[in-house]
């Protein structure tokens, strides 16, 4: 079974087409996660910053995944939730070796949980802590004490 099967396993997707929205604070990683989501054959040599947002498509055996990749720069934050009510699923990306915006990624989850179009959906989330190969990075126990994830008890989610 493939990244993208067990990913849509551990979100407890079951349907057979699925809009994930890729949501985190920029340079987290967000773009080289779905990079490495899709088919080696589909993958792109070169990741730039996203500006504004992207749409990756891409198949899994079992499904097909319409991903969102939004830029996580404060200036385009607020185009996020323009999308909340097409997305299935979210993979928040948290850059674990940033300890200082971890506070400001703790808001943004907040505000996005909060928000209208997610707070009575029962949305899957799967936390990305990425760069865990750094030298001052957090584990993924602390990511999750430092984002309250123990909190969110109305939506399957995994760290």
């Amino acid at each position: 079974m493939g990244l993208l099967d067990r990913l849509s396993g551990l979100l407890g997707l079951r349907k057979k087409e699925v809009h994930v929205l890729c949501l985190g604070l920029d340079n987290s990683g967000k773009t080289t996660i779905i990079n490495k989501l899709k088919p080696s054959n589909a993958q792109s040599q070169d990741i730039v910053p996203t500006i504004g947002f992207s749409i990756e498509k891409f198949k899994s055996s079992s499904l097909s995944f319409t991903v969102f990749d939004m830029s996580g720069q404060g200036r385009y934050r607020n185009l996020w939730e323009h999308y909340y009510k097409e997305g299935q699923a979210i993979i928040f990306v948290i850059d674990s070796s940033d300890r200082l915006r971890m506070v400001v990624a703790k808001e943004e989850l907040d505000t996005l949980l909060n928000h209208p179009d997610i707070k009575h959906r029962r949305i899957p989330i799967l936390f990305f802590a990425n760069k865990m190969d750094l030298r001052d990075s957090v584990t993924s126990v602390k990511v999750s004490q430092l984002l309250c994830l123990e909190n969110i008890k109305d939506k399957p989610w995994h760290i």
